[in-house]
């Protein structure tokens, strides 16, 4: 668990590094971030005029049942996916 903490922590930051990325990227990011540190989604589903919390809720609330560890996995290859 340790290590998979030390590459979560080493990816987080690297993907402040990136070129801009799409919104679906954005969005699978944020939601795999969330879900590894967080667990499932909680709290109220923003206001539909609130558009970037509202899709940021939905792709969050897409991984719900998704393990820590798995999050925290994809996000890894999802960030050095997106390096190459």
């Amino acid at each position: 668990m340790e290590n998979l903490q030390q590459k979560f922590e080493e990816a987080s930051a690297n993907s402040k590094k990136l070129p801009s990325q799409s919104n679906d990227s954005l969005l699978k990011m944020y939601a795999l971030f969330k879900q590894a540190n967080s667990g499932d989604v909680s709290g109220d589903k923003p206001g539909m005029f609130d558009f970037k919390g509202v899709a940021k809720y939905d792709a969050w609330e897409k991984l719900k049942g998704m393990s820590k560890e798995d999050a925290m996995q994809k996000y890894i290859d999802f960030i050095e996916e997106l390096g190459k």
